[in-house]
């Protein structure tokens, strides 16, 4: 990697970490008021006004509107919208600290899911790093402890949506922009919210829900855009071990704002997933260099 694309990387995932944080203070602001319904209607609706202002200034974009095979937007989406109520109801009930630990079991159950649904090999290195994310779970979860808080469970399930919407992305970002897919992820995923809610929840907001829905629409973009720049410029293996940094700054968020405390077993278990995942982007950067430097080799001066 150049110098440069270093700075854009730490830039975009500058981006990506405060956008994140911000998108779970919003649903707080909003659960004060709305059910975890309205708060993904009001973050697909105000997510489609944002593109489709953006479609206004630049006609250009339009071109990216066919969504290419739909029927994948639509798995991708369904799984999508469970993991987003999930997370919605998660980061309502649970300390934000665990939320985002669990939400990093997603990359180990990716590890899983990919081997029957890509066809991917299983190695030592991914059932390292699912031993260590699952013993990383129940360092957090502590089934049996006074501790344990069923809701995490809920959580658990959303960070596998996530992985499978993970699945999904990768098959989709060969064929579309992340443009399109940010379109068809709001437009098909707003429907599925309306006929659950009422309408005139508008009027329940006051302006703490007003600046909240601001926060969660800007920064739900936000955080997909920062995140996808940031891979672009970089390999994961830069990439990924910046966006943990997610997982202290939302625990100081966390302390400072609502009074929560710092969990070690949380630290602990994030540690071990953590550590699992990098085992694994370091073995899967080893094991894909020779083939870099055979095929170099190979090619035609």
């Amino acid at each position: 990697m150049s110098r440069r694309n270093i700075l854009l990387v730490l830039a975009w995932m500058t981006g990506a970490v405060l956008c994140f944080s911000a998108t779970a203070v919003a649903v707080r602001l909003l659960a004060a008021r709305l059910g975890a319904f309205e708060i993904l209607t009001t973050r697909n609706a105000g997510g489609l006004l944002i593109l489709l202002a953006a479609l206004a200034a630049r006609p250009a974009l339009r071109t990216k509107l066919r969504p290419g095979p739909l029927g994948l937007h639509v798995v991708r989406n369904l799984a999508h919208y469970a993991g987003q109520y999930g997370w919605n109801y998660a980061v309502a009930v649970l300390p934000l600290a665990t939320v985002f630990a669990l939400e990093f079991t997603a990359p180990i159950w990716l590890a899983a899911l990919a081997v029957p649904l890509l066809g991917e090999r299983m190695n030592w290195s991914r059932a390292g790093a699912i031993v260590l994310g699952l013993a990383g779970v129940l360092v957090i979860l502590r089934p049996g402890h006074e501790s344990f808080q069923p809701a995490a469970l809920v959580m658990l399930g959303a960070a596998i949506m996530f992985a499978s919407v993970a699945v999904a992305t990768k098959a989709l970002t060969r064929q579309v922009s992340t443009f399109t897919i940010l379109f068809w992820m709001n437009l098909l995923q707003l429907p599925l919210s309306l006929g659950l809610i009422d309408i005139g929840f508008v009027a329940r907001m006051e302006m703490p829900q007003i600046i909240g829905a601001a926060m969660l629409s800007f920064g739900g973009l936000g955080a997909h855009l920062c995140l996808t720049q940031a891979y672009r410029y970089g390999d994961a293996l830069v990439v990924m071990p910046l966006d943990f940094l997610r997982i202290p700054m939302i625990a100081v968020v966390g302390w400072y704002f609502y009074g929560e405390q710092l969990d070690p077993f949380v630290f602990a278990g994030a540690a071990l997933i953590i550590g699992g995942i990098v085992w694994n982007l370091s073995s899967e950067a080893r094991r894909r260099a020779p083939v870099a430097a055979v095929t170099a080799s190979q090619t035609p001066g």
